[in-house]
């Protein structure tokens, strides 16, 4: 069993930066690819990132490539979402996920444990 906490959503303004972080206690964590996802009102969850192990290779959602940066530090059992340069559309709830199966996959099904969630308001 993985239990997963995030934290460091809040309220920012258009071009502003937050980093999430996603505490995880339990199994081991640096054995299973994590990712963060994220769901707007009335849309579908979507990957933000997420990354492998043992490779440490990583995986962007649609045009967040180049302002979100996705990492772990497995001595911390952290991970970790820098998000910059942010728009009114990023405006979510964000979750961390942590999956059984080898491989990072965009379809939120796949992933066996989550956190409850942590907002991140964009204001214009």
């Amino acid at each position: 069993q993985v239990q997963l906490v995030e934290s460091g959503g809040g309220l920012v303004q258009t071009g502003g930066s937050l980093r999430l972080s996603c505490a995880a206690s339990g199994r081991t964590f640096s054995s299973y690819p994590m990712a963060w996802f994220r769901q707007a009102p009335g849309k579908e969850r979507e990957i933000v990132a997420g990354i492998n192990w043992p490779t440490g290779s990583t995986f962007y959602g649609d045009s967040l490539k180049g302002r979100f940066t996705i990492s772990r530090d497995n001595a911390k059992n952290t991970l970790y979402l820098q998000m910059n340069s942010l728009k009114p559309e990023d405006t979510a709830v964000y979750y961390c996920a942590a999956r059984v199966k080898a491989g990072i996959t965009s379809t939120w099904t796949e992933y066996d444990y989550w956190g409850q969630g942590t907002q991140v308001t964009v204001s214009s």
